[in-house]
């Protein structure tokens, strides 16, 4: 039995409907299979009409089997090339029979469905909001391996191509219309085929229907090709400005761009061949490893709720309450009132908690303005919340978020206060980003129904929520606040209680290491430069004026203060006292307190403080650029790696999305534990000791890289 229903009707229409053995349609032998019996069946017919391409699942088809591809990291690169130029072969083998095709597409259809949308003469989607179409493949490092690239140059030609090549967003059925992508929508599943074969019969004795763009006589790419002087300067140009965004980092956008410039100037076929080149290329490397297992194995892992207790129930939650209307707890209401849930988002005063509702009319102003939302959406968000002063307004509230300043006498006062405002089956978060939980919870009456709920800055944007479990926080409450977490279309991480938890303790890191660099008298530019060299969107120094040396000044007080830490920083014993004398003695606490940083910004303009040249700066010192750009990398991998040896963080895969969406580590590293799979444990253990030798203890390699290298050989 096929995995391909075929029938053909009395009209000499063929529908072929895929319906494989998985979940899911994907590209796989079992597809090549079942793709090369159809074919050689449909070139067989001899009163074929036409073709109908269908699915029987909820999704057209989910496109290239990412298990396959992450296995045939380590194959030779003549075998790839070859069965994957064979698979290409044998679609453009159905692209060229003799008679129309169409896809009937009734839901998502991404990467490697797409491109067999492709291959279709004519294309028909269910107008819902399920149907999605796109090439998703960039932001896994690969490019779109089975005819996408060089398709979509042909079809769209390369200006308005390359945005859906190395962006890889989505598009829903009116956008893909709006776009020529698709040429006919239907209201129902059920018209699909019908009004694909109705195309088909209307077709009869035009031969031109038969064929794509590309293989018909006379065709040029819209835009025009490499001899037009616009899309000739678009070649040139293009190459310098992509590498100015990677920085060289990610090379599918790399090799995608290649290719469309290559499908230009090439016969269609050999513009194929040369995408399978770069297609193979890239399937090897590892950052292809890492992005895969991060960003779609380790993501589905995290979302599929891995770290939730799956003995309890599903939750939702539909009245919130948030003490402080502050930056993040205005930013938790908009977020949270977005999802359908009543707020309640409480201050000192009714005047401060209205600025903190104002904020959600501004943002959704912005989205209204950018065709994101409308007028109707706005006022019924900002209808499900409550402004408020009176602390009894909170009462009947499932969760309770208290979002105000770190620091700990405060927050015990909230939680005494406002805890029994609670529901019966309420629980209580802190969004705290350093205190420990197990001291919160301290004036908590129920401890177990107390957690750590820690949100990003600015939280309309970030996706990532970090969720803390204290010492007694209960599998109940845990399961409820991971359920809250998805309910507001936000990401969960799960981590124990620890000094600075896994995000802010890992990415307090970097900052540290590159005050310590400056301190020992590298340039401070030099050291900015080299951040953004390995992948940060800004340099550490950069960054560390944004968050505010202030903020670091006094978490680190705060914690010596609660015996969390000693006294002296024996890890950075420079760069602390630089720290200090910048807030103390310069009062340089960071761009937000008005005073600079590192850097000093007037007018729009930013320069370097003075000073740090003229107390630090030793042109001396000889380092190189590769142990610069290891030193500000490592100390956060070696960190995270410290975290799950600890039991801080308890999955590989949490630890990964943790860095990736929390605290920006590079993307082409899938994350800090998997940057270590990618770049080979042993190599990084020496590493690490060529580091630990040259700049001290902090770079020692956490003994569960040795531990795991016996055992499995790679985290997972």
């Amino acid at each position: 039995m096929s995995v391909f229903d075929y029938h053909k009707d009395a009209d000499g229409i063929v529908t072929v409907t895929m319906d494989m053995s998985g979940p899911v349609n994907a590209m796989n032998a079992e597809f090549d299979q079942a793709m090369a019996a159809t074919v050689a069946q449909l070139e067989a017919e001899t009163d074929l009409a036409g073709v109908v391409l269908a699915s029987a699942k909820k999704t057209f088809f989910a496109g290239g089997d990412l298990q396959v591809l992450l296995a045939a990291n380590d194959q030779p690169a003549a075998v790839l090339f070859e069965q994957f130029q064979s698979n290409k072969k044998l679609l453009r083998r159905f692209e060229q029979l003799p008679v129309p095709t169409v896809a009937a597409i009734n839901g998502a259809a991404l990467g490697g469905g797409w491109e067999l949308c492709l291959l279709c003469n004519h294309r028909i989607g269910w107008d819902n909001p399920a149907l999605k179409l796109g090439l998703p493949e960039v932001t896994l490092g690969l490019l779109p391996g089975a005819g996408g690239v060089v398709r979509m140059t042909h079809l769209l030609g390369i200006e308005q191509a390359l945005p859906y090549l190395l962006e890889g967003k989505p598009l829903r059925a009116s956008q893909a219309q709006q776009q020529g992508l698709l040429d006919q929508l239907v209201n129902e599943q059920e018209q699909l085929i019908p009004a694909a074969k109705a195309w088909i019969i209307a077709q009869q004795g035009r031969a031109e229907a038969a064929l794509q763009p590309w293989d018909s006589q006379g065709h040029k790419i819209p835009g025009g090709n490499l001899q037009h002087p616009k899309i000739a300067q678009l070649a040139m140009a293009a190459p310098i400005m992509l590498h100015q965004k990677t920085r060289g980092l990610l090379p599918a956008p790399e090799r995608i761009l290649d290719t469309a410039i290559e499908a230009l100037k090439l016969p269609f076929d050999l513009a194929l061949e040369v995408e399978t080149r770069n297609f193979v290329t890239l399937v090897r490397s590892a950052e292809a490893k890492n992005m895969i297992s991060t960003f779609f194995f380790g993501l589905n892992q995290v979302n599929g709720g891995a770290s939730r207790p799956n003995s309890v129930k599903q939750q939702a939650i539909t009245k919130l309450g948030i003490i402080g209307a502050g930056m993040m707890g205005q930013g938790i209401a908009f977020a949270s009132a977005k999802a359908g849930i009543e707020v309640v988002l409480k201050d000192v005063s009714l005047e401060a908690a209205q600025r903190g509702k104002a904020y959600s009319g501004t943002v959704m102003d912005k989205r209204i303005s950018r065709g994101r939302a409308t007028d109707e959406q706005k006022q019924h968000l900002l209808e499900r919340i409550t402004p408020t002063a009176l602390i009894d307004d909170l009462s009947g509230c499932d969760l309770i978020i208290e979002a105000v300043f770190e620091q700990v006498a405060l927050k015990h006062q909230i939680t005494e206060q406002s805890q029994s405002r609670l529901a019966a089956d309420g629980i209580w978060g802190s969004n705290t980003s350093t205190l420990p939980i197990r001291t919160l919870a301290q004036a908590a009456t129920n401890p177990d129904r107390f957690i750590g709920i820690h949100f990003f800055s600015p939280v309309d944007k970030m996706p990532l929520v970090e969720l803390i479990c204290g010492e007694h926080t209960s599998a109940e409450t845990l399961a409820k606040a991971f359920d809250y977490v998805q309910q507001i279309g936000k990401t969960p991480i799960v981590v124990n209680d620890s000094v600075g938890f896994f995000t802010s303790r890992t990415f307090g890191m970097q900052l540290a290491e590159a005050s310590q660099m400056v301190a020992e008298g590298l340039h401070p530019l030099r050291v900015d430069n080299l951040g953004k060299a390995i992948g940060m969107p800004v340099g550490p120094l950069t960054i560390h004026d944004e968050v505010s040396q202030q903020l670091s000044y006094t978490i680190r007080n705060t914690q010596v203060e609660m015996g969390l830490k000693p006294a002296e920083d024996s890890q950075f014993p420079q760069g602390s006292e630089l720290i200090r004398a910048m807030v103390e003695k310069h009062n340089r606490k960071g761009r937000y307190h008005g005073d600079g940083g590192y850097f000093d910004y007037h007018n729009g303009e930013k320069t370097l403080w003075p000073p740090l040249l003229e107390h630090y700066y030793q042109p001396q010192l000889e380092v190189s650029d590769d142990d610069i750009k290891d030193r500000l990398l490592f100390i956060n991998v070696i960190e995270a790696l410290r975290c799950l040896q600890e039991g801080v963080v308890t999955s590989v895969a949490d630890a990964n999305i943790g860095s990736i969406m929390g605290i920006g580590a590079p993307t082409w590293t899938g994350g800090y534990v998997q940057f270590v799979n990618g770049y080979g444990l042993q190599r990084f253990i020496d590493r690490c000791q060529q580091l630990t030798d040259r700049y001290g203890e902090r770079f020692r390699t956490p003994e569960i890289v040795a531990q795991t290298l016996k055992t499995s050989g790679q985290f997972s």
